[in-house]
């Protein structure tokens, strides 16, 4: 039986034509093509999914790079701020563009000049008994001046929230305070401030204010003031200014579209107050402004009076 089957099989084999053969040969080699056809385009899904997941991990890294330049930015201006508050003057760097290289380099001196160089200090010091006389007098130091084009606008004042820690009448002027004040900093401020007959005492006590904090020290009648504290004021009635909720002493006051930098200390000779004073007003919804923008502390809030509208602040 089973010699048979072989037999058959051999017989339709031999029967089978040239092109039947032929056309299984060219389907195998579609086979073949197909198959490597698939490989590249597995191939090329490969890539993409490399490069995609590349540029992804790159929009990543660009993100967090976005935020820590904004963390370091935040970190500088809150430096500046505390350098400006320990009266620290901010010197501004020069450009990274700067021709460091137009300054020559010094020429070396060669040994025998030192010598002779140092021969003649040797014999010019008894010039210099005969001239001391002439060189007693110290040379004055000379301040650095605020610059001539810094603007006079709000951004030159260092207003900062400030809690009176206490406050108590002044012994030789019936209407002054004398107030403890903390604004931030390693130790208290001596403010004095003439409330007595508009502020009752006991609403002196441990409450928070708005000051302004680099005014040129002032005594008044024997007690040094080192600030002023901000009151909405008219002819009939004068309120102090509230900060927002949640304010803590040494907390900034800003101004929307006045970025510059506090002065360390105002110089009494420019009248800078005298002249950003005029443009501080309580508005008609009792927000604290100057040149209508708001008294604000970052992420905080806006200054208010209480009760006063339309008035200005002094």
């Amino acid at each position: 039986m089973f010699y048979t089957r072989v037999s058959s099989s051999l017989k339709l084999l031999k029967m089978s034509s040239a092109p039947d053969l032929q056309r299984f040969q060219s389907r195998a080699d579609q086979a073949d093509q197909i198959i490597s056809s698939l490989k590249q385009q597995l191939a090329g899904l490969r890539s993409a999914a490399v490069v995609n997941a590349c540029e992804k991990e790159v929009s990543i890294l660009s993100e967090e790079n976005e935020k820590l330049r904004k963390e370091v930015e935040s970190l500088k201006r809150n430096l500046i701020r505390a350098e400006t508050r320990n009266g620290v003057t901010q010197v501004p760097l020069p450009s990274r563009t700067a021709n460091t290289t137009s300054a020559p380099m010094p020429e070396r001196i060669p040994e025998s000049a030192k010598e002779v160089k140092a021969e003649k200090t040797v014999e010019a010091k008894p010039d210099e008994k005969n001239n001391a006389k002439k060189d007693a007098k110290p040379k004055k130091e000379k301040k650095t001046p605020v610059e001539e084009s810094a603007p006079v606008d709000i951004s030159r004042l260092d207003i900062r929230i400030g809690r009176i820690v206490s406050a108590k009448n002044h012994p030789d002027a019936d209407t002054l305070f004398v107030e403890d004040v903390d604004v931030g900093e390693a130790t208290n401020r001596t403010i004095l401030s003439g409330l007595v007959k508009h502020v009752p005492l006991e609403q002196m006590q441990n409450r928070l204010g708005v000051f302004v904090c680099n005014l040129k020290p002032t005594k008044f009648r024997g007690i040094l003031s080192q600030g002023m504290i901000m009151c909405a004021e008219t002819k009939e009635q004068i309120e102090l200014i509230d900060p927002p909720p949640g304010c803590v002493p040494g907390d900034r006051v800003e101004f929307d579209g006045y970025p510059g930098t506090p002065d360390a200390q105002l110089n009494p000779k420019k009248k800078v107050w005298e002249q950003i004073q005029p443009d501080l007003r309580i508005d008609d919804n009792g927000v604290a402004t100057y040149k209508g923008v708001p008294f604000t502390v970052e992420g905080k809030g806006i200054c208010k009076s209480a009760t006063m509208r339309n008035s200005p602040i002094k």
